[in-house]
C-alpha cells in the first residue's frame, strides 16, 4: 500500500513538474502572426497583438495590447483597445502536434468606440466585409458551405481544372491554406465570448454632443460564429446612472452590415436618468428617473419593441419642477432600422386612474429626434392630473389648486423635442380653483365689484385652443363658465416667464348683472365687461379696460336712443357708473 502511494506521489510530481516547465519550451509566440493574420482576414480590420503566454492550469494562451482598427472612413483611431485577450485552447494537441484549437475567448477592459455618421451607418456595420472568398470566387453563405462559382457560358473548364464531383481535384494549396475561408471559421467559432469590465462610447459624427460612455460593460457569448444564431447577455452601467441587461439571441451575422443583424431579447433598464444620461437635449428640459421591462426583436431591417415603462419626479418643461407621482406608459413600437424613423403603434399613459393615448410617428435622423405625435385623453380625473401639472411647467396662483371635475384634450405634439409644439383644444368640467377668490380678484375693477364667489372659484366650464411652444403659451377662443359670475371669454398668453398678457370679456349673469346694469343707469337684466388680466401666473392681476368700456357703453346706449341725442345724458351716467362716481343730480 505504501508502495501504491509512493509511485502516485511521484507520478504527480512529475506532472506538476512538466505543468511547470512546458510553457517555458513551448515558445507559444510563434502563434502570434497567425493569430493576427486570421483575425485580420475575418473582420476585414487591421488585428494586432501583443505578447503571448502560456497557462497550463487555465488551458489558456494569454495576449496583452490587443487592438482593431477602425473603418478609415470614419477613424484612424483604434475601434477596440483591450488590455488583455485570454485564449482557452485545448492543451493537447498544442502540445503533441503544435495546433492551435480555439474554445473560448475572453477580452478584459476593452474600450469601443462605436461611431454614427449623418445618413446612419455605424462604424461596426463593415466588420467582416472583406473577408476573403476563395480563390473560386464564391462567397460563402452564412452557416453553410460556401458557394460554386458559376462558369460562364460557353467557357470550357482548364485544363487540370476541377470537375464537378470530383473533389480529389480540388486544389490542395487551398485546403492546406491556414488563411482559407474554411480556417477562419474555424478559428471564430468558439463555445463561449466573453467581454469583461468594458468600456463602450456611442457618438455621432456629425452631432457636437458628447459621447455616451457606458462603463463596467460585461458580455457572455455561447456558441459564437458567424453563421449561425448565438445565445448572450449583455449588462452595462448607463450614462448618467442606471443599470440595463440584456438577454437573448442573436445572429447569424448579416454579412454585408453588421449593425442589421437579427436579435431578440428581453431588455431591463433600471433608474436611467433622463437629464443626466446625454440622450435628451438639455433644453428639452426633460428629466426624471425611468424603468423599463419590455423585449426587442429585430429582423435585420425592421425592430419592433414593446412593455412597461415607468417615470418618477418627471420633469417635462425648462420651467416645470419634477412631479410628485409616478408616470407609468405601456407602448408598442416599430423601427426601420435603414430609413431611422418609427412608429408608436400604442402608448397608453397612465397617471393614478387618468388615461391618455400617445401615437404617431419619430424620426432619428436630425441631431434631436423629431416627433408628430398626437395625444388624446378623454375626461380624465383632475385630482389625478393636478399633480402633473408642475412637470409641465404650468403654474397656478399661489397656494390654490385644482380639485375634482375631469380634463379632456386632443393634442398634437411635433417638432424636435428640444423644440415641441403641442397644440389642440383643452376641456375643464366641473371642477374648482381651491383658495382661489376669483370674485375678491375682481373687486379690483368697479363694476365688477359685486362677484361673489368666496374661498374656492367653482368652475362648470373652462376650454380653449391652446399652443405651448418653447416662446410660451397662448390660449385662443377662451370660454369659462363660472356660475358665481357668468361667462368670460377672450384671448391672451403665458410668456416664458410666466407673465399673463389676456384680453378678457366678461358676460355676467344673475344679480352681479342686475346691479351692474341698475349701477349703469341702464335697464337691462344683462352686462358685458372687457378687462385684462395681467401679473404672473402665481399673482395675476385683473385691470379694467377702460377704453373698451366706453366703447360697449357708448355703442350699448347710443344704439337705445331717439334720434336727435334726447337722451344723451344717460349715456353720460352710465359711463361714471361704471367706474363707481354718483350719477349727477337732475
Amino acid at each position: 500500500m505504501m508502495r501504491a502511494l509512493k509511485w502516485i506521489g511521484i507520478i504527480v510530481a512529475i506532472l506538476i513538474v512538466i505543468v511547470l516547465v512546458l510553457p517555458f519550451l513551448i515558445n507559444v509566440n510563434t502563434f502570434r502572426p497567425r493569430i493576427e493574420s486570421e483575425l485580420t482576414n475575418a473582420l476585414g480590420r487591421k488585428v494586432t497583438v501583443g505578447n503571448l503566454s502560456l497557462s497550463l492550469w487555465s488551458g489558456s494562451l494569454g495576449a496583452d495590447d490587443i487592438a482593431i482598427a477602425d473603418d478609415p472612413g470614419f477613424s484612424t483611431s483604434p475601434f477596440i483597445k483591450a488590455k488583455s485577450l485570454d485564449v482557452g485552447v485545448e492543451i493537447v494537441p498544442l502540445i503533441l502536434s503544435k495546433t492551435l484549437h480555439v474554445t473560448d475567448l475572453t477580452l478584459s477592459q476593452p474600450q469601443v468606440a462605436l461611431l454614427r455618421d449623418r445618413s446612419g451607418k455605424w462604424n461596426f456595420s463593415t466588420l467582416g466585409n472583406a473577408a476573403p472568398a476563395k480563390k473560386g470566387g464564391a462567397v460563402p453563405e452564412a452557416g453553410g458551405a460556401p458557394a460554386k462559382p458559376t462558369p460562364q457560358a460557353g467557357n470550357k473548364p482548364a485544363p487540370g481544372a476541377a470537375q464537378p464531383g470530383n473533389q480529389s481535384a480540388a486544389n490542395p494549396a487551398e485546403a492546406s491554406n491556414p488563411h482559407s475561408e474554411q480556417s477562419i471559421e474555424q478559428s471564430l467559432s468558439v463555445n463561449k465570448l466573453s467581454i469583461k469590465n468594458g468600456q463602450v462610447s456611442i457618438a455621432d459624427t456629425n452631432s457636437r454632443a458628447k459621447a455616451h460612455v457606458y462603463r463596467n460593460v460585461n458580455i457572455s457569448v455561447k456558441n459564437f460564429s458567424f453563421g449561425s444564431q448565438f445565445p448572450f447577455t449583455l449588462s452595462a452601467e448607463l450614462p448618467g446612472g442606471g443599470t440595463a441587461k440584456l438577454d437573448g439571441n442573436a445572429g447569424p451575422i448579416n454579412s454585408n452590415d453588421a449593425a442589421l443583424t437579427p436579435l431578440e431579447a428581453k431588455l431591463s433598464v433600471k433608474s436611467l436618468d433622463l437629464a443626466g444620461s446625454g440622450f435628451l437635449d438639455p433644453s428639452s428640459g426633460i428629466g426624471g428617473v425611468a424603468n423599463f421591462d419590455g423585449t426587442v426583436k429585430s429582423n435585420g431591417e425592421q425592430a419592433t419593441s414593446s412593455g412597461d415603462a415607468t417615470a418618477d419626479k418627471l420633469k417635462l418643461s425648462p420651467k416645470g419642477s419634477p412631479a410628485p407621482r409616478t408616470v407609468a406608459m405601456r407602448y408598442a413600437t416599430t423601427y426601420d432600422l435603414q430609413k431611422q424613423t418609427g412608429q408608436l403603434t400604442q402608448g397608453d399613459v397612465t397617471v393614478g386612474k387618468a388615461v391618455a393615448k400617445l401615437s404617431g410617428t419619430y424620426d432619428l435622423r436630425g441631431e434631436a429626434a423629431a416627433l408628430n405625435m398626437k395625444l388624446n385623453a378623454d375626461n380624465m380625473p383632475v385630482d389625478d392630473l393636478e399633480t402633473l401639472l408642475p412637470a409641465l411647467g404650468v403654474v397656478l396662483p399661489a397656494g390654490s389648486s385644482l380639485q375634482g371635475g375631469t380634463l379632456s384634450s386632443d393634442l398634437n405634439i411635433t417638432g424636435p423635442v428640444n423644440k415641441l409644439v403641442i397644440a389642440g383644444p383643452v376641456k375643464l368640467q366641473n371642477t374648482k380653483l381651491a383658495h382661489f377668490d376669483m370674485g375678491s380678484k375682481l373687486s379690483a375693477i368697479s363694476a365688477l365689484g359685486g362677484s361673489k364667489t368666496g374661498p374656492d372659484t367653482s368652475i362648470q366650464n373652462f376650454s380653449s385652443n391652446v399652443n405651448v411652444s418653447p416662446s410660451g403659451i397662448q390660449t385662443q377662443n377662451i370660454d369659462l363658465v363660472i356660475p358665481a359670475i357668468g361667462t368670460l371669454t377672450g384671448n391672451g398668453n403665458i410668456n416664458p416667464q410666466n407673465a399673463l398678457d389676456y384680453k378678457m370679456t366678461a358676460n355676467l349673469s344673475g344679480s352681479v348683472a342686475t346691479g351692474l346694469s341698475q349701477l349703469a343707469g341702464g335697464q337691462g337684466k344683462g352686462a358685458t365687461i372687457p378687462f385684462f388680466i395681467q401679473g404672473t401666473a402665481s399673482d395675476p392681476k385683473f385691470v379694467p379696460d377702460v377704453k373698451g368700456m366706453v366703447g360697449s357703453q357708448l355703442s350699448n346706449r347710443l344704439g337705445s336712443q331717439v334720434p336727435g341725442g334726447q337722451n344723451a345724458q344717460g349715456v353720460v351716467n352710465s359711463i361714471t357708473g361704471l367706474f363707481g362716481k354718483k350719477k349727477p343730480k337732475q
